[in-house]
């Protein structure tokens, strides 16, 4: 047993050969920023204008929970403007202001994302 013990931190040590690091979330973040062109349009002004309407239209207001999200980031009451149907890609629906709502970072990081992985595996 004593072998085994030993073994572990020296593998720890190795770097990865394929990929990034394990746990590197801001790698993967990045990556995906700079692969996926849509990526782009949260960072445009017309975004930003677009989910301040949305907001303000729902009042600060879990659309799918009721809780007030009055929170900063990364608070599980921190505003998120979600699309109700997911966009990939097709402008039409990113820009629908009927498309999106806002929703908790709590309901978002959870609950929205099983049912979004549940209807890609459909």
């Amino acid at each position: 047993m004593g072998r085994l013990k030993t073994l572990k931190p020296k593998l720890a040590t190795l770097a990865p050969r394929l990929g990034r690091a394990p746990g590197d979330e801001q790698a993967r973040l990045r990556e995906r920023d700079q692969t996926v062109g849509w990526r782009s349009w949260y960072k445009t002004q017309r975004w930003q204008k677009l989910r301040q309407e949305i907001l303000a239209r729902d009042h600060y207001t879990c659309q799918r929970t009721g809780v007030l999200c009055i929170g900063k980031y990364p608070a599980g009451n921190s505003p998120v403007v979600d699309h109700k149907t997911p966009h990939r890609g097709d402008e039409r629906l990113f820009w629908d202001p009927g498309n999106l709502h806002c929703v908790s970072k709590a309901y978002h990081d959870s609950e929205k994302q099983k049912e979004e992985r549940r209807h890609a595996s459909v």
